[in-house]
């Protein structure tokens, strides 16, 4: 009988030990973030933990859950809140991490009273103030989100498979000329590397990349085949509104020191992205850095961090950027920032700002918000239901201007894992589609839009790789907008906007003149063998005319030409005339004469192909000169083709600063700075 004692004190003792045991390896993989890990080993502890020990077993069984929490075990962390209540946890965190678990798992009811009851029980009384504002906000959740899931929304939601697998997908991110890319995050087991992350128990996230085939459908996803992914991990990514640049968030493992997110950033180069290169927004080193956005303009890094200096829990913050590095880091504050959690922000190209939030009152998890900017700030709104769920809703990416696209959600996941979704809300859009290009040219990728509107907007706007950019507008707005671009004269475009039952889109073009090179004025025509302009030839001097205006301080050179047929004396001085007839028109409609030089070339200067002929007309190449010699070489119909483009006139600029000085050369008008 001894014996048998004694067998059972050594069986409880190792029990212990081996409690203890993982406990401490528990310990180190939460300190380490690897909360999956961790999870495992405060589970064996606490099953190991005899009943009789309930401040023991309940302390266990608060760290388990709090590990279930961070891992989004929903179901497996209200069951471990409970269970440390149940052994005499009585702290009013605990009570408000079970209650906001409750709203996760859609028991409105269940968390409503867990709520009221923190609040009016002598545990409120000694509550932090940030807990007492959260339970505040959790009470109005558990009572309103039932009603915005009964009241539902114009938002129609739908899970996208396409792109989907058995692990996360998260934060996508449309890209290309079209937005015929998707990139996002994924743990899914095509991710680099072979490890387990003891964080998730998934693989390590990387970047991957869905494209459209030629009839727009979407592809199966792939791992992006570059040195961006590593088998660390990589995600949360954003594009710079060029496409060229990506900031990411990353998290490199290290077996002995927590790991804390940083931003990267990565260029596109021959269609591959480079590898990352860590960002330093901060010298703070044990904060986190993550989930980055760039505004619409360029001009600033959005980001989130939990460094101090926030309104508590991870906060939205900012930093500008520029050539010559990053400004100081600003905080967004209320009314964007809680003392929860805001996560994911991403804009909406006309400047509204969308992030997620567990603080502010939603529907359980994380919750989308809307802030749009105004003269005193922001202006919140939350879209409803079904955009928002009782899960993790974030990581919005819109399909240009329109209010489409896709967004990331854990909704329904037993896992809690994340998966992506579409979205649309129809609704009533204005806007303009524009295109700046080199006049009888392509398309200038280089150029910037100025865009002013009589409502206080003032915008410089980037064009894509194809010169073409999207705004998208607001009724009762007078908007101007200036195409620009280095070597190029500017070109105006002016609109009304008047509100409209359907959908519309403005298409405005704006052909840019170059400065070095001769410019073909189209449309001109004269009498056989005169120099008259036909009144047909109006419509194309007109536009030159608006032209000069919108560029004041430039003086041009008129340049008729002719084919090589009659004499050589003849030709130069019909084209002379003819050009003096165009300097004489431009003269009558307000054009000062001093800005004007006529110039008759005849056959002297025959005309230089560039490339954009060569796609109408297939037998001539670029640089060709159409001289006599040349010319005959071609059938009779090509021939009268070359005549023709012969038979032109142009004009080229020879100053850019007309009346910009006095006589004493002293400048009489500053250059307006943009």
């Amino acid at each position: 009988m001894r014996n048998v004692v004694y067998i059972l004190l050594a069986c409880i003792a190792l029990v212990g030990c081996s409690a203890e045991h993982a406990m401490k390896k528990g310990d180190k993989y939460y300190a380490l973030g690897e909360y999956f890990d961790a999870a495992a080993q405060y589970r064996k502890a606490y099953a190991q933990t005899p009943v009789k020990e309930r401040k023991l077993r309940g302390q266990r069984a608060l760290k388990l859950a709090d590990c279930y929490r961070r891992i989004n075990y929903t179901q497996r962390a209200i069951a471990a809140y409970r269970n440390a209540l149940r052994y005499g946890v009585e702290d009013s965190l605990t009570q408000l991490y079970l209650g906001q678990q409750l709203l996760k798992n859609a028991n409105y009811k269940e968390a409503g009273q867990l709520f009221n009851n923190m609040l009016i029980d002598s545990v409120a009384a000694q509550s932090p103030a940030f807990v007492k504002l959260l339970a505040q906000n959790g009470r109005r959740s558990a009572t309103q989100a039932p009603v915005w899931k009964q009241e539902g929304s114009r938002y129609t939601v739908k899970r996208e498979n396409i792109f989907n697998s058995r692990r996360s997908e998260y934060s996508p991110v449309l890209g290309g000329e079209d937005f015929d890319r998707l990139y996002f995050t994924s743990t899914r087991n095509d991710a680099t590397g072979d490890e387990l992350s003891g964080i998730t128990g998934t693989k390590n996230a990387d970047i991957f990349v869905a494209q459209k085939d030629e009839q727009g459908k979407w592809q199966r996803p792939q791992v992006i085949d570059s040195d961006l992914n590593t088998p660390d991990d990589e995600g949360a990514c954003c594009l710079t509104p060029d496409g060229h640049t990506m900031y990411l968030t990353i998290c490199q493992t290290d077996n002995n020191y927590p790991r804390y997110a940083k931003i990267a950033s990565s260029r596109r180069s021959d269609a591959a992205w480079s590898k990352a290169q860590e960002v330093e927004i901060s010298r703070d080193t044990l904060s986190l850095y993550a989930h980055p956005a760039v505004s619409p303009d360029g001009k600033w890094l959005y980001f989130v961090s939990d460094m101090p200096g926030g309104e508590g829990g991870k906060d939205i913050w900012r930093v500008r950027l520029a050539e010559s590095g990053m400004g100081g880091a600003e905080n967004l504050g209320a009314p964007i920032n809680t003392p929860g959690d805001e996560l994911f922000p991403t804009f909406r190209p006309n400047g509204d700002l969308y992030f997620s939030s567990n603080g502010h009152e939603g529907m359980g998890g994380l919750d989308i918000f809307i802030a749009k900017p105004n003269a005193f700030g922001w202006q919140m709104e939350h879209p409803g239901f079904p955009l928002n769920s009782q899960g993790d809703d974030f990581g919005m990416t819109f399909e240009g201007v329109f209010n489409r696209g896709f967004f990331s959600s854990n909704r329904g996941d037993a896992h809690g894992w994340d998966h992506i979704y579409s979205f649309e809300n129809p609704e009533i859009t204005q806007t303009i589609k524009g295109w700046v290009y080199e006049q009888d040219g392509y398309e200038l990728p280089q150029a910037l839009v100025y865009l002013v509107g009589n409502d206080g907007t003032n915008l410089k706007l980037s064009v894509k790789g194809d010169g073409s950019f999207t705004y998208q507008m607001k009724p009762h707005v007078d908007y101007v907008l200036l195409g620009t671009c280095p070597g190029y004269l500017n070109h105006k475009e002016e609109i009304r906007v008047e509100p409209a039952e359907d959908s519309e889109e403005y298409v405005l073009q704006f052909p840019l003149a170059s400065i070095t090179a001769p410019v073909l004025i189209d449309n001109i025509f004269y009498d056989f063998d005169r120099a008259t302009l036909r009144p047909e030839s109006t419509e194309a001097l007109d536009k030159l005319v608006v032209l000069l205006n919108e560029n004041p301080h430039v003086a041009i050179e008129l340049a008729a030409h002719c084919d090589y047929k009659g004499s050589a004396e003849y030709n130069v001085r019909l084209s002379q005339r003819r050009a003096e007839s165009v300097v004489n028109y431009l003269i009558s409609k307000g054009i000062h004469k001093n800005r004007l030089t006529p110039r008759g070339y005849g056959k002297t200067s025959p005309k230089k192909i560039r490339r954009k002929l060569t796609e109408k007309y297939s037998f001539l190449k670029e640089n060709d000169v159409l001289t006599e010699d040349y010319v005959r070489t071609f059938t009779p119909e090509e021939q009268d083709i070359c005549n023709q483009l012969n038979r032109r006139t142009e004009f080229k600029v020879t100053s850019t600063t007309y009346g910009m000085f006095d006589k004493q050369g002293r400048l009489i008008e500053q250059p307006v700075r943009n």
